[in-house]
């Protein structure tokens, strides 16, 4: 990820490493199921975290040459592992920042961005950077997710106004915890062309089990109960209010709960 405007609000601890990696694993058909690339491609991966998406984009694309990369020595560290521990070889890691990449011009075939641009206060210059390293005729791809789209039942006051905190402690650190919405106008504006939006929805009821553990608890009330601290720091709820809306988000899991959360899964093309 970018190092410039980058604050990564969810922090790097061993708990929030498990947290993407139950994320990507519920996610995989609905956000990666038609993400892959031809034979002999030059992949970028910009942003690639701990390699939780780069399992599935590599998996996806066996024969295509992947490099990710990613601000955190560390998590390149735990991506590199994770990468080799899965027998994959088609992938190679570098320290780098978006906004200051090492590579030539018009190297690249295609370009992968997910989970990346809500954390950049710069998006459209982030991805005018990267459009740079991208080919006549390549195409970027771009996944992020809105936390304004989600709603569950039981509804909860004190659920939302948890949720906001999240939103708004991003958005002091300079990102856009909503962007999902606004990936054709950021697409747009960096000048892509051919750009095709496509929304994601993540439906969850107790038909669903692998969903309720996967993403409603351990993926976003994980997520939400993970600022508690910061939010209580920054005097933006008290504490009987924040529990009780984790409180209601667990509610949400059980038999009669519902909860929903919308991805958006953006592709466009250099001309």
């Amino acid at each position: 990820m970018g190092a410039i405007n980058l604050k990564y609000v969810h922090g790097y601890h061993a708990r929030e490493n498990i947290r993407l990696q139950d994320q990507a694993s519920t996610l995989v058909e609905l956000l990666h199921s038609d993400t892959s690339y031809p034979a002999g491609s030059l992949v970028l991966e910009a942003g690639c975290g701990v390699g939780a998406q780069t399992i599935t984009l590599a998996g996806n694309s066996p024969h295509a040459r992947i490099i990710s990369i990613d601000i955190s020595e560390r998590s390149i560290a735990a991506a590199r592992e994770k990468v080799e521990g899965a027998g994959l070889s088609n992938v190679t890691f570098q320290q780098g920042d978006i906004f200051n990449l090492p590579f030539e011009q018009a190297s690249f075939d295609h370009i992968f961005v997910c989970f990346v641009l809500e954390h950049l206060a710069q998006p459209v210059q982030a991805l005018n950077c990267l459009k740079n390293f991208l080919k006549s005729g390549g195409t970027i791809t771009v996944i992020e997710g809105d936390h304004g789209s989600t709603y569950f039942y039981p509804d909860n006051e004190a659920a939302h106004q948890a949720i906001q905190c999240q939103v708004e402690l991003q958005k002091r650190a300079g990102g856009n915890a909503n962007i999902g919405r606004e990936l054709y106008p950021l697409l747009n504006a960096a000048a892509f062309k051919s750009i095709h939006v496509s929304p994601r929805m993540v439906y969850v009821d107790s038909n669903r089990p692998e969903l309720v553990e996967g993403f409603t608890k351990n993926t976003f009330t994980a997520m939400i109960e993970g600022v508690r601290q910061a939010a209580l720091g920054a005097g933006l709820i008290d504490a009987k209010t924040f529990d009780a809306g984790i409180n209601a988000l667990y509610r949400s899991t059980e038999p009669d709960g519902v909860f929903c959360y919308t991805f958006f899964k953006a592709t466009a093309t250099k001309l």
